[in-house]
């Protein structure tokens, strides 16, 4: 199933001409080729909303769980469609899990979705960049932080475990949801799994970029915990 959207061509103007005018001139363009400014792109029609984004990942999702996957936009055709520009409708903020590929859980395809995957699902600073440029500069509606059972990093976090490397950098950034969530009754990992992916949330959405776009009714933040058993991916509020 492929997306057949108008073409239109991506400037620096028109890029940086949304909300009030909060970003700067500079925020975008630093650090991006001239080619990429320039390239045409597929833009998402007006009736994708937000809502309609998120409805749409959950469908998906409710597809891999009930083993009635329809894969796709996964062609070739769609593969030479893709390669002249991409406009992914949602964005994933998830865990590097290799049991949590988003394209198969969400059950789409090339071009689809926009994801950043890293230990936690924590969002660095590069990752809320790669999210303002996915929501900003691609037009993903939804941004959906998706943690999931049983996160090896969260758990490390609990047990406050001694690590090499920087792999310890993950676990201070988990921590904050460790304490918040350690008071609460049931399972200590699943409160602190699903503390961490609000707290995420939270944290996208003190971005300036984010902000405005929310503001302007072209975006949702939203947090998503997988269960590993079964697939299911339910909304975390």
């Amino acid at each position: 199933m492929s997306r057949q959207h108008p073409q239109i061509n991506l400037s620096r103007r028109g890029l940086l001409k949304f909300g009030a005018g909060a970003i700067g001139t500079g925020v975008l363009t630093a650090g991006l080729g001239s080619n990429l400014l320039a390239a045409e792109i597929k833009s998402v029609p007006d009736e994708i909303t937000p809502d309609k984004a998120l409805q749409e990942l959950l469908e998906g999702n409710d597809r891999f769980v009930k083993a009635k996957r329809r894969n796709p936009n996964q062609t070739q055709s769609r593969l030479v469609e893709v390669a002249k520009g991409q406009k992914p409708f949602a964005s994933i903020l998830g865990c590097a899990d290799s049991r949590v590929p988003s394209e198969i859980v969400f059950d789409q395809g090339l071009g689809d979705l926009f994801v950043c995957r890293i230990a936690g699902n924590i969002a660095t600073t590069q990752q809320i960049g790669s999210l303002e440029f996915g929501s900003l500069v691609l037009g993903t509606k939804v941004i959906l932080v998706m943690g999931h059972e049983r996160c090896g990093a969260v758990e490390a976090a609990i047990k406050g475990a001694q690590v090499p490397g920087r792999i310890g950098t993950l676990l201070e950034a988990i921590k904050p949801s460790v304490e918040s969530s350690k008071d609460k009754e049931g399972d200590k990992l699943e409160n602190a799994c699903k503390a961490n992916i609000l707290a995420q949330v939270e944290k996208l959405k003190s971005s300036t970029v984010l902000s405005e776009l929310i503001k302007a009714e072209k975006l949702k933040i939203v947090g998503g915990y997988y269960d590993l058993d079964t697939g299911k991916i339910s909304i975390v509020s």
